[in-house]
């Protein structure tokens, strides 16, 4: 049995698309291809056939993965998120107590992690030591480079 995985409406409407498009886009033109390096003669010396047919069983398995995901997928009501403390969903700004530096992320499920875009995978080590935690308290973290100390400054949704 798969794991349930929770995401948000973003995150899931994303996976919904993914899938969509290797479905009906990707599946079909596979399939020609497929078709066309058949229609070039003899299979057993032909590459492109080879080519093509392990691509397509690379995109079904892809695509079975993916429908798994799908069906296993959870959605997180973001209405009823406590912003009292820092949980899945919430927007947080924390401070280095080390430099004053402030940063701005949101806590999200793994399959949404986007560092570059302030999207912050709640299992990672920052966010683990996060969690719970309410304005105004510290957050002792191990991270490679030792431990560090954020205060949370804020709490959104």
């Amino acid at each position: 049995m798969s794991e349930i995985q929770y995401f948000s409406e973003e995150g899931l409407d994303k996976l919904k698309a993914e899938v969509n498009q290797l479905v009906s886009v990707d599946r079909p033109a596979i399939s020609a291809a497929i078709g066309e390096a058949r229609d070039k003669g003899d299979l057993s010396e032909n590459a492109e056939y080879d080519a093509a047919k392990e691509a397509q069983g690379l995109l079904e398995l892809k695509i079975s993965k993916l429908q798994t995901l799908l069906q296993n997928a959870r959605l997180i009501d973001e209405s009823k998120i406590d912003t009292t403390k820092v949980l899945l969903l919430t927007k947080v700004t924390i401070k280095n107590t080390a430099n004053g530096k402030e940063m701005l992320y949101m806590l999200v499920p793994e399959k949404e992690s986007d560092i570059k875009n302030g999207k912050l995978s709640v299992s990672s080590p920052i966010a683990k030591g996060l969690l719970g935690k309410s304005v105004g308290d510290l957050a002792e973290i191990q991270v490679p480079r030792g431990v560090m100390t954020f205060e949370i400054v804020k709490i959104d949704r």
